[in-house]
């Protein structure tokens, strides 16, 4: 893979399981991803496809950042101060997934895999009163970072790798068979072991779907994410509200023609009344 974004192809290997676990993945004997980021015009977001027996399963296309806090030392370098490193995801990301029936992951890593994000979505029905509902959601999110990387990292006391990761995370919730989109930027708190610092993961311009694609490479019918229907509604709201006031100022002077007309009307008959009894 180049940083300018070309297609990156690797095989991964697996092994069958012969019968279906409703709460497991089914893992594919052979799986395929490619890193598409070439093909998008935003530099800032990324496509990436997982693939089985040749055809896309998991497609995402997203943008993606860390807001990370580490301890530097002072001017002094007497006491430590917190520094925050923003982390933007690389276009070149080497690619890792796997797609299963109930489960599916996608890995990337960059930077000589000084920084990797794992993202874990899963399927599962729920009964409602319209009977049983059957959705996805990505489920966990893990970061793992090496403060002693150099380029987004600048002298960290007691550099070395971490791992944070999401709790007890239901985000992007789609009905199944159906692609999960947000323009909107979401923000996912991420938390080290200690729980003392916890990383901002934000997203943006987001189009995923983990499960049941069925035209190759093509993303399902969109399910727009309550922020953006909003904004589609504030946007068309006064639109339909000015064809709304057209419309009864229209009709206001049309009532008042046909009104003022049956008045000029009711007036001029019995002045024509009076003219013809005075002839008479």
């Amino acid at each position: 893979v180049t940083e300018q974004g070309q297609a990156d192809r690797q095989t991964r290997g697996g092994s069958m399981i012969p019968e279906f676990v409703p709460t497991a993945a089914r893992v594919v004997a052979e799986q395929e991803v490619e890193n598409l980021s070439g093909l998008s015009p935003n530099p800032e977001k990324d496509i990436f496809a997982v693939k089985e027996n040749g055809k896309a399963c998991l497609v995402a296309e997203f943008a993606a950042k860390f807001l990370v806090p580490y301890y530097v030392r002072d001017v002094n370098y007497v006491d430590v101060i917190t520094e925050q490193a923003d982390i933007p995801l690389s276009r070149g990301a080497e690619i890792k997934g796997k797609c299963g029936t109930n489960e599916s992951e996608l890995e990337l890593s960059w930077l000589e895999k000084a920084y990797t994000l794992r993202l874990s979505f899963i399927k599962e029905g729920h009964n409602t009163s319209r009977g049983q509902e059957v959705l996805w959601k990505m489920n966990k999110v893990q970061f793992m970072y090496d403060t002693s990387e150099k380029t987004y990292f600048k002298e960290a006391v007691t550099p070395g790798k971490h791992t944070a990761n999401s709790h007890k995370l239901s985000a992007l919730v789609t009905p199944a068979g159906k692609s999960y989109v947000c323009q909107a930027q979401q923000t996912i708190h991420l938390y080290l072991s200690d729980h003392q610092k916890s990383i901002d993961f934000l997203l943006s311009e987001v189009q995923i779907q983990p499960f049941d694609i069925t035209n190759d490479f093509a993303f399902s019918e969109a399910h727009k994410c309550p922020v953006d229907q909003r904004e589609q509604l504030e946007e068309t709201l006064p639109l339909i509200l000015g064809l709304i006031l057209g419309l009864i100022i229209v009709i206001t002077l049309c009532v008042y023609h046909i009104h003022h007309k049956l008045t000029a009307n009711q007036v001029q008959i019995p002045r024509d009344r009076s003219q013809y009894k005075h002839m008479g």
